[in-house]
């Protein structure tokens, strides 16, 4: 329907409240005569009267009794979609679909789920768990909205918000001799086995992990590669060798396994949430919001 119908609903329905067009031209704080004008454009419209004159003032017809309550509806249905299009504007509704890598499940979601609810009430939420190898083109191809990840996905149509760090940490079988220590030291890695995860879009000379084993010249052969910290946790509970994990991997790990600090090391990896470069979903933004208020308390 033309605004312009909308407009004319709108003054029926003030004349008919008010029974008078003069206080109903009060109520919408305009001038008699256009009002007036108004009516009987749309009683052309619709073609037949709607008012009659009595000693009471405007009464409906019954053609009018007929248009009132479709006419409140049609007004009411207007109002609710428009304050439905300014709340989806405002990220206050809508959908938000949220893809999070395993690593970082136990650590965040617990947390994260609560006060999106509490911040989004009226969103609808859906959340997908993403590996390394299919994180980007999740996002890409819109299938999520925003993805949890670590490290950031670097690629030129993809926007990060780096939220936090987590510290590299050792995971090995509980019975271990490295188990012993508090703390290792990493030339203690050299020459045993690494459960090595993949770091998407870097160079594998660059990664955190690698980083790390060169700066103190160690060498670990690769015995696996796997796609998600579960995975590396099952391979390291199946004796096949060890990995080099962040610490938020550590809740929920399965019984048998421990995690370590290296010594003298605090290497780190970053935590971010990614988007479309392009998206212009409101939503983004309020989510960032949430996710670094969880990081933090982290």
């Amino acid at each position: 329907m033309p605004i312009t119908d909308l407009r004319r609903l709108r003054y029926f329905v003030a004349v008919a409240e008010e029974r008078s067009v003069g206080r109903a031209a009060v109520r919408l704080r305009m001038a008699q005569p256009p009002l007036s004008v108004q009516i009987r454009k749309l009683e052309s419209e619709v073609g037949t009267s709607l008012f009659r004159r009595d000693t009471r003032g405007m009464e409906l017809t019954a053609s009018g009794r007929a248009l009132l309550s479709r006419a409140r509806e049609a007004l009411a249905l207007t109002a609710e979609g428009f304050e439905a299009a300014r709340a989806v504007a405002a990220g206050r509704r809508g959908r938000l679909s949220v893809g999070y890598m395993f690593a970082l499940a136990h650590a965040v979601l617990p947390k994260l789920v609560p006060e999106l609810r509490r911040s989004l009430p009226k969103v609808d939420l859906e959340f997908i768990e993403l590996s390394a190898s299919t994180r980007e083109a999740r996002l890409l191809d819109h299938s999520v909205t925003v993805a949890l990840c670590m490290p950031a996905i670097r690629h030129s149509e993809v926007e990060a918000s780096t939220i936090g760090t987590q510290r590299l940490m050792l995971a090995m079988p509980a019975g271990s001799p490295l188990a012993r220590s508090a703390a290792v030291p990493v030339k203690r890695l050299e020459g045993r086995p690494l459960i090595s995860l993949p770091w998407p879009t870097e160079d594998p000379a660059t990664s955190v992990v690698t980083s790390l084993l060169r700066r103190h010249q160690v060498s670990m052969p690769v015995a696996s590669r796997v796609e998600t910290a579960h995975s590396a946790l099952s391979m390291v509970l199946a004796g096949e060798g060890l990995a080099i994990l962040p610490a938020c991997a550590e809740l929920g790990c399965p019984t048998g396994i421990v995690f370590r600090p290296f010594l003298n090391a605090d290497d780190a990896i970053d935590v971010a949430v990614c988007w479309r470069r392009d998206s212009l979903n409101p939503l983004v933004r309020n989510f960032l919001k949430c996710a670094e208020k969880v990081i933090r308390q982290i």
